[in-house]
């Protein structure tokens, strides 16, 4: 368990060139001799992650949960989770960064960014020689086009790889658990954007009548999304991911309440502490003591 740092660093990708291409992939091995001790300190950053581990041995931590290496399992790390590696440094694999702005909004790259890159309970997929095999045949068409860059249509075809990569990796794991993909569920993609809007504005203490008016939908309409996709109001998803980033800031750094409170758009940090409460069942205070 890694120990809380004063701040929690946070890492971008081409954040001061826009005109770059807004993507990138490493040997994972290089990446961990070139990031030494770094990575092995718990961070979090501004763009997606994919890190593929072709052996098992070692652990990685996501969040509040460690997670035993095992061979071809691929980890998805979504903007903003805190996630460190072990200090392994012979670690084999792939690693793939790319920021927000390489997703296309359509409706796949929604949902394939809320079920993939925001699912806290599994981030994570084991895949079988075959889907290596294809996989592979995938991350080979982006190396030849990272090789080649200026071509007419490269990063287009980097992005269509990435993604049509990531719908068979869905595939295979909604396959394993023989849930069918809904693309074209009205509900799922709403919800998916109802998603999206609370990781875009959580701290600014919006109210779920204000959501519906961002998706033109009425609350009622937006209760009955949320209820019919997770079993949930809509309200506990906006409060569960206001917990979810002050148990973040409790466990990985060492800011005082009120700091914290107000980073997640508490103006009273005693109103936060009833909050908490009333959500985790303990006081902030007791939970930063409990997860040391």
């Amino acid at each position: 368990m890694t120990s809380p740092n004063i701040k929690l660093e946070k890492y971008h990708l081409h954040k001061a060139h826009p005109e770059k291409l807004q993507f990138e992939m490493y040997d994972l091995n290089e990446y961990r001799r070139k990031s030494a001790e770094k990575a092995a300190i718990a961070h979090s950053h501004s763009y997606y992650q994919i890190i593929w581990f072709y052996e098992e041995g070692g652990e990685h931590i996501i969040d509040f949960k460690t997670y035993t290496i095992k061979k071809n399992m691929i980890l998805f790390i979504s903007k903003d989770h805190i996630h460190a590696f072990d200090n392994n440094l012979d670690v084999q694999g792939c690693l793939i960064h790319f920021n927000e702005s390489f997703f296309m909004h359509s409706d796949i790259d929604i949902f394939l960014k809320y079920n993939i890159f925001n699912s806290q309970e599994n981030p994570c997929y084991s895949i079988d020689q075959e889907t290596s095999k294809t996989a592979t045949a995938y991350l080979d068409l982006i190396r030849k086009e990272l090789s080649q860059k200026g071509m007419f249509g490269y990063e287009d075809i980097i992005r269509f790889s990435l993604k049509s990569l990531l719908i068979n990796l869905e595939r295979i794991h909604q396959k394993d658990g023989n849930v069918r993909l809904q693309f074209n569920n009205h509900y799922e993609l709403q919800f998916a954007k109802y998603k999206e809007l609370i990781e875009e504005n959580y701290q600014n203490g919006l109210s779920v009548s204000e959501y519906a008016q961002m998706l033109n939908i009425s609350s009622k309409t937006l209760s009955t999304i949320t209820r019919s996709v997770v079993d949930k109001p809509a309200s506990l998803l906006i409060s569960e991911r206001i917990i979810l980033e002050a148990q973040r800031l409790l466990r990985f750094t060492t800011l005082q309440i009120g700091e914290i409170a107000f980073r997640i758009g508490f103006e009273d940090s005693s109103y936060f502490i009833k909050y908490f409460k009333r959500f985790v069942g303990i006081s902030p205070k007791t939970y930063r003591k409990n997860s040391l």
